[in-house]
């Protein structure tokens, strides 16, 4: 349920510029009577999404305020970046500026993990998943880098994709790819963690 809730605007997003693309005239009325004018037919899907996208992420931080009274910095940051570039994408009509927003985002998040073990000599993961999880420390510190290393790598692919394939490709991306790619990566870091993790006959000896 929470992968959910946190694919939220991505999933209005992909669904808004899916409606758009099929009808671009109503698209362009819709962006009308918001008093947002798209220069041609083309432009009205992702201009549509972008609103979409900005209102959806306003709503996931407002529920998630008044179920839990706090809000993940992640939110955060993402909310002032979808409203910053979605901002700019809507004033100056130019798509590329909402499709920086998930490379910058993955960028804070893997540079803060980096910086976090390195300068502050802390593990986010560990301190969040320490109860969920028990590994040795310095596996815990290999998890962390391995994180960072995969969202700086992430922004990186979501930037090739943005400017080599068209924004119809890049929209598919940003739902199935992103997600697919996160998905292997668990999946593979479950390979590697599965011989550090507590056996059964451990836990046994415990009392």
């Amino acid at each position: 349920m929470k992968l959910l809730f946190d694919l939220f605007p991505v999933v209005l997003f992909f669904i808004s510029f899916k409606f758009a693309e099929g009808a671009p005239q109503q698209a362009v009325d819709i962006l009308a009577t918001l008093g947002i004018e798209a220069p041609s037919e083309t432009q009205g899907p992702i201009l549509l999404a972008t609103v979409v996208v900005i209102l959806a992420t306003i709503a996931q931080i407002a529920w998630t305020w008044w179920q839990h009274k706090k809000v993940d910095k992640t939110l955060w940051i993402s909310l002032v970046l979808v409203v910053v570039l979605g901002g700019m994408t809507l004033i100056l009509r130019d798509e590329s500026f909402i499709k920086w927003k998930p490379t910058l985002l993955y960028w804070v998040m893997g540079s803060g993990l980096l910086g976090a073990v390195l300068i502050f000599k802390k593990n986010p993961l560990g301190s969040l998943l320490a109860e969920k999880l028990e590994l040795p420390a310095p596996i815990w510190r290999k998890l962390n880098f391995l994180w960072s290393g995969f969202f700086l790598a992430l922004g990186f692919v979501n930037l090739y994709v943005a400017n080599n394939f068209s924004t119809d490709s890049w929209v598919n991306f940003k739902l199935f790819g992103v997600t697919g790619l996160i998905f292997l990566f668990v999946l593979l870091q479950g390979f590697y963690l599965a011989p550090h993790m507590p056996s059964e006959a451990d836990d046994s000896k415990n009392p």
